[in-house]
């Protein structure tokens, strides 16, 4: 697993242009996962949710636009600087979303205290995954609602495609619209080493999470998993 520290450091150094990069690269797909991302979260109809990994809050401020405003919303990340960036947009916005530092091995939310909890490509980044999915599940209410979009593994006839494109196109384009090649050279490692969306799902059971589902997107590189506390 990926060091805490250095996770933390890669981020921050492109914390200005990673949102943009990300609709480059993915073409403006992510849009569309995410937007999926929300209406599950919606359908749940939560009155508190914390938005895990939230960077600078682009799920955050989804979540904010098509949940009730008597619904509680609170983006945590490690890094402040991604942070800053969604407290700045919540202020020339005038949207009432708020964010905190909050590190996924150790969260600072009392336990059993959220309706939904979302996190959106950050349990790839967990530097223990064991310790980290427990986390979510501790400050979940009981039959609370998790919701994980996350790289995965993509279909055998993708494969060479996908390897193709994490390794050695994705580093080059998003080194170029980020300034860091390294950054992006790191995603591509951590997708590959990350298990297949079965895989992530037995990880989420033997974490204590019940009626663990996925719902698997563009050919399984991406996949959108649902578990109750």
């Amino acid at each position: 697993m990926p060091e805490g520290s250095a996770v933390q450091r890669m981020f921050s150094g492109i914390a200005s242009r990673y949102d943009f990069a990300n609709r480059v690269l993915s073409l403006g797909l992510c849009v569309g996962w995410r937007e999926q991302l929300v209406a599950a979260a919606k359908a749940a109809q939560p009155k508190t949710v914390a938005d895990l990994a939230t960077g600078s809050g682009d799920v955050a401020f989804a979540l904010r636009r098509d949940l009730p405003p008597d619904c509680t919303i609170v983006g945590y990340d490690f890094c402040e600087p991604m942070l800053e960036l969604g407290r700045i947009r919540a202020r020339k916005e005038n949207i009432a979303l708020e964010f905190r530092v909050g590190d996924c091995m150790s969260l600072p939310i009392a336990t059993a205290s959220q309706d939904v909890v979302t996190i959106a490509y950050g349990v790839r980044n967990f530097e223990d995954r064991a310790k980290g999915l427990g986390e979510l599940r501790r400050i979940l209410h009981p039959d609370g609602t998790l919701l994980i979009l996350e790289f995965s593994q993509p279909n055998a006839w993708f494969l060479p495609f996908h390897f193709v494109h994490v390794r050695c196109v994705l580093p080059v384009l998003a080194g170029i619209l980020t300034g860091d090649f390294g950054a992006y050279k790191y995603l591509g490692t951590s997708i590959a080493g990350f298990p297949d969306a079965a895989g992530l799902d037995a990880e989420l059971k033997a974490a204590g999470f019940s009626k663990v589902c996925h719902k698997r997107m563009l050919f399984g590189t991406v996949a959108l998993h649902q578990a109750q506390a």
